[in-house]
């Protein structure tokens, strides 16, 4: 399935900006059947909600161990 390697590319490149325009082109594509649009763009949306809290945890321990001590090194 066309659609399928295209999601499964972009979630392995892992770029926000391209998983949200793929979920829009997902919308039009007159290809797909409702049940595999949703499984397409559900795909996408869990890869991007991972991605949101991987950064935030990222974020998180950069800063964590950035304040050791109680200030910034």
């Amino acid at each position: 399935m066309k659609s399928s390697r295209r999601v499964d590319a972009a979630i392995e490149e892992s770029v926000i900006a391209h998983m949200n325009e793929l979920l829009i082109a997902l919308s039009d594509d007159a290809e797909l059947s409702r049940e595999d649009r949703y499984t397409q763009q559900q795909r996408l949306r869990t890869a991007i909600a991972h991605h949101g809290r991987k950064h935030k945890e990222d974020m998180e321990a950069r800063h964590e161990q950035l304040t050791k001590g109680g200030t910034i090194l």
